[in-house]
């Protein structure tokens, strides 16, 4: 313990065996050890109790649409990595699409990762893209270190990021399989969309029925069959369909590599009190009803959903239009997921520990990032420290994401953020943030200067 420099003391620290009273050492960016709770602080390292607000593990968010560079005007690494700072992310893995370019070659990831190395205050990787015309294209952007590979069964809503057919899919699944690679799928299936009514205008059930519950059961099986087939690892992207439940949790049980991940605003809004015209509650696939959410809330519990990611897909003001036909399909929720997912969760019996499996641990298993995700010894000193008990309500001004649309605003939220901390320094306090400190990573959790 000669080498600590940091001790970070709470009576509720969120380890993996479970919330004690605990210090935790750091040293050189790393945790050093969970030590007891009176443990003498080694001299010369710095002491910082946060008394009874809980010291756990920082987030992980693998769902991410930066934009950048190309649709800054939309979001940016500067914006978006602040606002995931200040709500208790230390790592995010950016989405492939909404840039230009799109990350679907090594030579446009090096064009991404140059723009994001001098904006990221925490950690950053990045996804690679599936799309018909790059499967020479995937084995060089898995050897650039990216996370994986993310298609879409469906229009993407951007022409430079086309969806894949059932032929390029299984040829683009079967190169990923053989390196070993994961697919993630935004699943929805365009033949049960383009059947679905298709009317435009400001009334939210006309557009819940236009994205239909059945789109996703069908790609979802699709993606199931094929992944059985060619022995291959798929993730399915932000699940909205509580019906796909027992389908997956099938495969599961027969060990089919499957896993999925859902978000705050299917797990904590619902389609019933959608205004319409309010398009900043549209995203794809959507927020559906009530009784949908509680099935949703049951697969977590009983382990068919792994993770809870935002899928943060911002855009400007103007795209959301109050026509839902029209306008932009995101919500912005990066600052927001933690305080937003402990209110519902602590509604309905679960624990902060679930909230920790289900936005930090899972996620960093589901990319690999072995030096995230929880508070133990080897790991990176990167924490959270929540006031889980105090309230606040929702200012779409206070927001650090660029364009300050949210469908939270005016909610009032328990979960206060105090501060987040990356490889043992503190990035944000009570809204104060650092200049950037974070760093870009590849699929073996390396910094990328490292290689």
């Amino acid at each position: 313990m000669s080498n600590t420099e940091l001790v970070l003391r709470s009576t509720r620290v969120i380890t993996p065996q479970g919330t004690r009273a605990a210090s935790v050492a750091v040293a050189a960016g790393r945790i050093e050890a969970v030590l007891p709770y009176d443990a003498e602080a080694p001299a010369g390292a710095r002491l910082t109790d946060f008394g009874d607000d809980v010291l756990l593990p920082g987030l992980v968010d693998t769902h991410v649409h930066v934009n950048d560079p190309g649709r800054t005007e939309w979001e940016g690494f500067w914006t978006a990595t602040r606002a995931a700072a200040a709500g208790g992310i230390t790592t995010l893995l950016d989405m492939p699409l909404n840039s230009l370019p799109p990350t679907t070659t090594a030579a446009h990831l090096r064009t991404k990762q140059d723009v994001a190395r001098s904006k990221a205050h925490i950690d950053v990787g990045f996804w690679g893209g599936a799309i018909p015309s790059n499967v020479k294209d995937l084995r060089p952007l898995h050897d650039a270190g990216v996370f994986g590979f993310k298609c879409f069964l469906s229009p993407s809503g951007v022409e430079e990021f086309p969806e894949l057919d059932q032929e390029q899919l299984a040829r683009s699944l079967a190169e990923i399989a053989g390196l070993g690679g994961l697919l993630i799928v935004h699943a929805e299936d365009p033949h049960q969309l383009s059947d679905a009514p298709q009317r435009g205008g400001p009334a939210y059930a006309d557009f819940l029925a236009s994205r239909p519950r059945a789109a996703e059961n069908a790609a979802i099986e699709g993606l199931i069959a094929l992944a059985r087939r060619l022995d291959a690892r798929v993730h399915v992207l932000h699940l909205s369909s509580s019906d796909a439940l027992p389908l997956i949790a099938a495969a599961k049980r027969e060990g089919i590599r499957v896993t999925v991940e859902s978000c705050p605003h299917f797990l904590t809004l619902t389609a019933e009190e959608v205004p319409d015209g309010a398009t900043e509650f549209k995203c794809c696939p959507p927020i559906r009803e009530a009784a949908n959410q509680d099935a949703l809330w049951a697969g977590l519990a009983d382990g068919t959903i792994d993770c809870i990611v935002s899928d943060h897909s911002p855009c400007t003001t103007d795209l959301k239009t109050p026509d839902f036909a029209q306008a932009w399909g995101g919500i912005s929720s990066l600052q927001l997921g933690l305080p937003a997912i402990w209110t519902a969760a602590r509604g309905r019996g679960h624990s902060i520990e679930d909230v920790v499996r289900w936005m930090s641990t899972a996620p960093a298993e589901l990319a690999g990032l072995t030096r995230k995700g929880a508070i133990e010894a080897g790991r990176d000193a990167d924490f959270a420290v929540l006031a889980p008990d105090e309230t606040f309500t929702v200012d779409p001004a206070e927001l650090f994401h660029r364009n300050q649309v949210t469908a939270y605003a005016g909610r009032t939220l328990h979960g206060v953020v105090r501060s987040t901390w990356l490889r043992g320094v503190r990035i944000a306090s009570e809204g104060v943030l650092t200049e950037p400190t974070g760093r870009l990573l590849e699929r073996d959790g390396l910094p990328h200067a490292a290689r």
